[in-house]
């Protein structure tokens, strides 16, 4: 068993454990083996849903009190010795942690030693919600997996960002004090797709140019300049840009000092916008699918819904055409909503046909894994790419704890 190299991907959320297990075949090769989620941690009772790949999925009931209880039972199933993947634990070779929140300090993935460990809960100050579930994970998985645990940040891949792009109009003192500007979400998924559009395209990283459109429900969009980040539409937190499942996107700031006058505290506000809001807020329904169904039905909220969501996304596309200078060599769609909704994807580029940007439509009906939807000899391709982020983080973890 000594050969055998594995890596274990956790996200750990205030009452979840999202993890996949993965074979490592080589530096930049991996296999995923399983994978599963813990929630209601913390609740009277939990569920937990483990998927073998290949195999059908199971589902057990049971109290989670903390994330200890949570992944040891995860630890369990992967060395249960009938239908486990770990035959000893000393084959997961790393660990890597899902941390949301890097700050400024990290631009890729790094070790969590003491000094890591420090910086990561100090930029728990920005994101509230998000970093101490991810620390606690990390705490957690330190004590019962002898192992480098790595941190694999959201915010990373935005690092490349130029200052006149995520510094925000306010007093300079907030952003030296309390370190207030945009920062963007989703690194990981964006690193993956970049990545493999590079490939396809078979253009080097450098060179390559995209506009990409990460479509779930939480939705964000990134202009990548010649392989790097060079803007990106979520901010100092997720809430910022797109209209998603539930969050609000761009907002008038003035709205929390008006809704006072409502007896909404800023707390209540912030309530609103991140959980109450979107495309649940329009029409009362967060899932895409259900909101296409009933607006082709002729339901005229749902019809509102979805002309918002697709006006911001295109309203930020022709945004990141001028700050691409108009060379853009892909416009790619990506996690649930983009992958899967063709409509979606059609109303985005409709009548852009001046731009470059076109639309085959036979290709979009039929769009399958990695593929174009635009015509041959398109000027910017439009591409559909499936994007896995539990793949990207493995690959950086092993990068980082230098496993090969």
């Amino acid at each position: 068993m000594a050969d055998v190299k594995m890596c274990l991907v956790l996200n750990a959320g205030s009452s979840s454990v999202k993890y996949a297990l993965f074979q490592l075949d080589s530096k930049d090769s991996a296999t995923q083996l399983c994978s599963g989620l813990v929630e209601k941690v913390g609740l009277e009772m939990g569920i937990l849903n483990h998927e073998n790949e290949g195999e059908a999925k199971s589902t057990i009931e049971m109290p989670f009190p903390d994330h200890t209880v949570a992944l040891n039972k995860v630890i369990e199933l992967l060395t249960d010795p009938e239908s486990g993947k770990v035959k000893d634990l000393s084959c997961i070779k790393v660990v890597g942690h899902r941390v949301v929140h890097g700050g400024e300090k990290f631009s890729s993935a790094t070790v969590i030693d003491e000094e890591a460990m420090a910086a990561i809960k100090e930029a728990a100050a920005l994101a509230p919600l998000h970093n101490p579930a991810n620390i606690t994970g990390v705490e957690v998985a330190s004590k019962l997996l002898d192992c480098p645990q790595v941190a694999v940040f959201d915010t990373a891949f935005h690092m490349t960002i130029p200052k006149s792009a995520y510094i925000y109009a306010i007093p300079v003192e907030m952003y030296e004090k309390y370190h207030i500007r945009s920062y963007g979400f989703h690194g990981s998924s964006y690193m993956y797709i970049t990545e493999t559009a590079a490939k396809y395209l078979n253009k080097p990283l450098d060179k390559t140019n995209l506009i990409i459109c990460h479509l779930g429900n939480g939705a964000s969009m990134c202009a990548v300049k010649g392989g790097k980040s060079v803007e990106t539409t979520m901010g100092l937190t997720p809430l910022e840009g797109l209209v998603m499942g539930t969050r609000s996107g761009d907002i008038d700031p003035a709205f929390v000092n008006h809704m006072s006058a409502y007896d909404m505290s800023a707390a209540d506000v912030n309530t609103m916008l991140n959980k109450k809001s979107g495309l649940l807020g329009l029409c009362g329904d967060m899932d895409m699918r259900a909101v296409q169904s009933r607006a082709d039905a002729g339901d005229e909220k749902a019809a509102t819904a979805l002309g918002v969501y697709i006006h911001r996304i295109r309203k930020y596309l022709g945004a990141y055409l001028v700050t691409l200078e108009g060379c853009v060599d892909a416009i790619v769609f990506t996690a649930g909503v983009g992958e899967n909704s063709k409509v979606v994807r059609k109303l985005v580029c409709e009548k852009l046909g001046p731009l470059g940007i076109n639309i085959d439509n036979e290709r979009n009906e039929n769009a399958k894994g990695v593929c174009e939807i635009s015509p041959n000899g398109a000027t910017i391709k439009v591409m559909k790419i499936p994007t896995d982020e539990e793949l990207c983080i493995t690959q950086q973890a092993v990068c980082a704890a230098k496993i090969f």
